[in-house]
């Protein structure tokens, strides 16, 4: 059964879209949406930008822009969305906020001390989430139809300390309360901190071969040499099913191991 958010005219925007999990979350959706619906892709890289896009359903609507949300800005962002979509015509808008880095994990937190490093960190992991938050918000206001659903892909090292992962671990952490909160203040807002798993990512092998700390290193290697480790096809179609069931309250942290087998 498809879940409700995924269906009618439905507009889906993805952060962080030119691989990894962003790439299968936007191919995943576009083979269960309808037809008339709208994906747009968005990230740095704009060949794997492509790259995604030519990998989608044929049968809807892709466009894709290349922009470093770390500092782009509000108008910036409303131009991107505004001129490649009518907000007014869709039945379903989500935001899905996937985009992100994990940062110096060669670094204790006793040693995290660049100042300018926690500000270019926080700016495209915490305050560009904020920001196009807040534009999707303005965009898709009360005055427009569209049922609204927001996803950040949040992760278990952003509610339990990790050694080595004192970058990732703050600006998942910071942004998960971010959206804590908005899920408070914004009741008609479906809102899900959807936590991946250890998926077989770039971002994965980064903590595998270069955690400073061996205990992580040697975990994160062990799961993947043992198999454990999750593809993203995996990861998004739980990601599907939790939509589908809608088991959760909106703001909640879930993981892809809650409740598994209830699924």
């Amino acid at each position: 059964m498809t879940p409700e958010a995924l269906t009618g005219k439905v507009f889906i925007l993805i952060t962080g879209a030119s691989q990894g999990i962003g790439r299968q979350i936007a191919i995943t959706l576009s083979e269960i949406v309808d037809k008339n619906s709208q994906i747009l892709l968005i990230a740095r890289n704009e060949n794997g930008l492509k790259e995604t896009r030519d990998k989608l359903s044929k049968n809807i609507n892709v466009n894709y822009a290349s922009v470093d949300l770390g500092v782009a800005t509000d108008e910036q962002l409303t131009e991107i969305i505004s001129n490649v979509t009518d907000v007014d015509k869709f039945d379903r808008a989500i935001l899905i906020q996937n985009a992100g880095s994990v940062g110096d994990v060669t670094k204790n937190t006793a040693q995290m001390n660049d100042m300018d490093y926690w500000k270019n960190y926080f700016a495209l992991n915490v305050f560009s989430t904020a920001i196009l938050n807040s534009v999707f918000m303005k965009l898709f206001n009360d005055n427009v139809k569209a049922k609204k659903y927001i996803i950040n892909i949040s992760s278990l090292m952003g509610i339990k300390p990790f050694k080595s992962m004192g970058y990732y671990g703050s600006g998942k952490a910071a942004r998960e309360m971010y959206f804590k909160v908005f899920a408070e203040e914004f009741p008609q807002v479906n809102v899900l901190n959807y936590s991946p798993g250890p998926v077989e990512t770039e971002m994965l092998v980064t903590v595998a071969t270069k955690a400073g700390d061996d205990e992580v290193r040697n975990t994160i290697n062990d799961t993947r040499i043992q198999k454990k480790s999750l593809t993203p096809e995996q990861t998004v179609n739980r990601l599907v099913n939790i939509l589908r069931d809608q088991k959760y309250k909106s703001g909640d942290h879930v993981d892809y191991f809650d409740e598994f087998l209830k699924f």
